[in-house]
């Protein structure tokens, strides 16, 4: 490794040298905001006398390879993003020349900062960036283009930037700040220096990269320029082309591989340490090996695609219980229903039978959303689930694995269901929750289907206002008007559809139900087909109306007619947050920070943990009432305790407690390391 600061203009200025940014680097994708920022202190250097302005370095691999034209090829570890918008800002002072007819100024910013003169045509750019950007560049270099660049590209747009605010009367400032600003050259050679290792180095200090990022530059940093061309074609680049979210434009690639590596592993990495974990798990460069470990995910990234953007799937009933999955929001359940996808591809099961498993995941979620179960102890459900299917009997498998859990797993029955929907507020929900519920009510076993997700005609209405008008006094009871506010306002059974909610509103119901054509009398709406028939919204009359659709939803979102032997769940790995009253009952192991851990009894999961926290950072105890909390004092004053026992040569802790007190100082110490995750157990079978 080499290092020396340098002026950029002669770093750029280099002689027959080309820039080149690894097709593992990200996009270019600096903001107008952080152009702005650039230009401004640009122009403050310029006007004052400062000799010179720190911009950050420029780390580079020098391979001592050299095209057929001996242009000495960098390629770029840190600082693309700044090299391409300095590179931009020459471009503007360029065709600023141009303009001016100013040949010495246009022949000097050309030939010295932005093409090497002396090659062939196709290799005259000094940087080359990635191939999206790549475009954009060699549009920007023709002075003499006369169309329109049709493409977005970021590399325009700030170019278009920066033209607009260069001008005659400033030009030479730019020129003059330029000069003084300075980078740390960094060069390394592949041979001697580790550039994987200098990256990570690089990003943990500061360089904000996905996870995704990470794990494209350690797919393909190692790897030879043609080798990186082919596994980026054949391989990444579909890979973040299917794993994008097409509606918003967002990259999900970290989101997806996060839920790979959970199907393989049974383990849910951590959102920031997915790279952690692929690198863990995949430790390899070598190409053929790449290519076994990328093309499952690759197959795979196909049926993700679909489950992020669901009007890509081409079969209309798939695609509508898709769109209910989106809605609903069932992203826990992507690692599992990616696999199911990819056997309904390989007819490995029908579509009948895919569809149904689509359904069943949506009645285990709603209906426990409809009790409020937490919806964190679904992660460990689905992260298996997959491992519980029987090829042979696909469906049913699911449904009895499902069906038997119990705890904070369970699948709720029809009475908790009813009993707790009957007074729930499912209003004031998640707009896209609201619309699901009754999108799948009103077009349950509906050959024309109604379109309400994204129709601004159909809303929500409250049958019994939210601001009743004096008209509802006259045809209810002071009581019945307040149990209807208190009770009943926002439950389901006094909310409709309605495409006319403005013309509606607070009027009293036989208003509501008889205004032509957009009363509820009117509606094609079934939801509106009780309101129709009859004379007055009461308290009874609400009730009934429940009761006809308390029994469409457990029809929509039927419990599985499936018989199921008796299942301890208790036995079964679960996060201590949701493990069982641990009184009276023997552990077999737990899993701390992904690493088994055989135990003896309670009192040594309770050592054993701790004693990993104080190790891994004991600063924290201190800092926080973790001291006070499990009792720690320094082994000269044990004393103090009924039953010490170490964690460390120096420290104590108290040990004479219940299983159940161990269990909660346990839970509070990995809430203080915000590591609620990371421990796992597994009760002992004492039958």
């Amino acid at each position: 490794m080499k290092a020396n600061e340098t002026k950029i203009q002669d770093f750029l200025s280099a002689n027959k040298t080309r820039f080149v940014i690894p097709i593992y680097q990200r996009n270019y994708d600096w903001s107008t905001a952080q152009c702005k920022q650039l230009l401004d202190d640009i122009l403050h250097i310029g006007t004052g006398y400062e000799l010179a302005h720190f911009i950050g370095s420029v780390v580079y691999v020098h391979d001592d390879i050299y095209t057929s034209s001996k242009i000495k090829e960098l390629s770029i570890i840190d600082g693309q993003q700044r090299l391409t918008t300095l590179t931009l800002i020459y471009l503007a002072i360029y065709h600023l020349a141009i303009e001016m007819e100013d040949e010495n100024l246009k022949s000097e910013i050309y030939e010295t900062y932005l093409v090497n003169k002396f090659v062939p045509e196709s290799e005259k750019s000094k940087l080359r960036p990635t191939q999206d950007n790549l475009a954009a560049l060699n549009y920007l270099l023709r002075a003499d283009a006369t169309e329109e660049f049709s493409k977005y590209s970021k590399i325009t747009e700030n170019f278009d930037y920066f033209k607009s605010r260069i001008n005659e009367q400033n030009y030479e400032t730019v020129l003059e700040g330029l000069s003084k600003l300075m980078v740390v050259e960094i060069s390394l050679e592949r041979q001697k220096d580790n550039p994987q290792r200098i990256f990570e180095s690089l990003n943990s200090t500061g360089l904000e990269l996905s996870q995704a990022d990470l794990i494209r530059n350690y797919i393909l940093m190692g790897l030879t320029r043609e080798s990186q061309n082919r596994i980026y074609e054949d391989y990444w680049k579909l890979i973040e082309n299917l794993a994008r979210d097409e509606n918003r434009n967002i990259s999900k690639v970290s989101d997806f591989i996060r839920d790979y590596l959970t199907l393989i592993s049974n383990k849910i990495p951590n959102k920031n340490k997915v790279y952690e974990e692929f690198k863990n798990k995949f430790p390899t460069s070598d190409i053929a090996e790449l290519e076994d470990i990328l093309s499952p995910i690759k197959s795979l990234a196909k049926f993700y695609n679909k489950l992020i953007n669901p009007r890509n799937e081409a079969d209309s009933d798939i695609r509508r219980q898709l769109e209910y999955i989106d809605q609903l929001e069932i992203k826990v359940a992507y690692p599992f229903l990616i696999k199911v996808y990819e056997d309904y591809a390989n007819g490995i099961i029908s579509k009948n039978d895919f569809l149904a498993i689509l359904s069943f995941v949506q009645s285990y979620v709603w209906r426990r959303f409809v009790i409020s179960l937490p919806t964190n102890a679904l992660n460990k459900v689905f992260m298996t689930l997959y491992e519980k299917v029987d090829k042979d009997d696909y469906l049913e498998s699911i449904q009895k694995h499902i069906a038997k859990r119990k705890g904070s797993h369970r699948m709720p029955q029809d009475s908790e269901v009813i009993e707790a929907l009957k007074h729930k507020d499912v209003y004031n929900i998640k707009s896209k929750n609201r619309l699901y519920l009754f999108s799948r009510l009103e077009n349950f076993n509906n050959n024309e289907v109604v379109t309400i997700e994204g129709n601004s005609d159909i809303t929500v209405e409250h049958i019994f206002p939210q601001k009743p008008s004096h008209a509802w006094k006259s045809q209810l009871s002071d009581i019945e008007i307040r149990e209807m506010k208190d009770e009943y306002l926002h439950t389901l059974g006094n909310l409709t559809l309605s495409g006319n909610n403005g013309s509606l509103g607070n009027k009293d119901f036989i208003s509501k139900r008889d205004i032509p054509d957009k009363g509820y009398r009117d509606s094609r709406l079934w939801l509106n087909r009780y309101l129709s028939g009859i004379d007055v919204w009461n308290i009874k009359n609400l009730e009934n109306r429940f009761n006809i659709l308390a029994e469409r939803c457990l029809k929509v979102w039927p419990y599985p007619d499936v018989d199921i032997e008796e299942y301890d769940e208790s036995l079964e790995e679960v996060s201590i947050f949701e493990a069982e009253d641990p009184t009276h009952k023997k552990i077999d192991y737990a899993v701390l920070f992904g690493q088994k851990i055989n135990l003896v009894n309670m009192a040594d999961l309770y050592m054993k943990v701790l004693s990993y926290l104080f190790e891994q950072n004991p600063e924290l105890f201190f800092n926080t009432d973790l001291v006070e909390k499990i009792e720690l004092v320094k082994i000269t004053n044990q004393d103090r305790l009924r039953q010490p026992k170490s964690i460390n040569p120096t420290y104590v802790i108290e040990t004479n407690l219940s299983n159940v007190n161990k269990f909660e100082r346990i839970k509070y110490a990995l809430e203080v390391f915000e590591a609620e995750d990371e421990l796992t157990i597994k009760y002992a079978d004492e039958s």
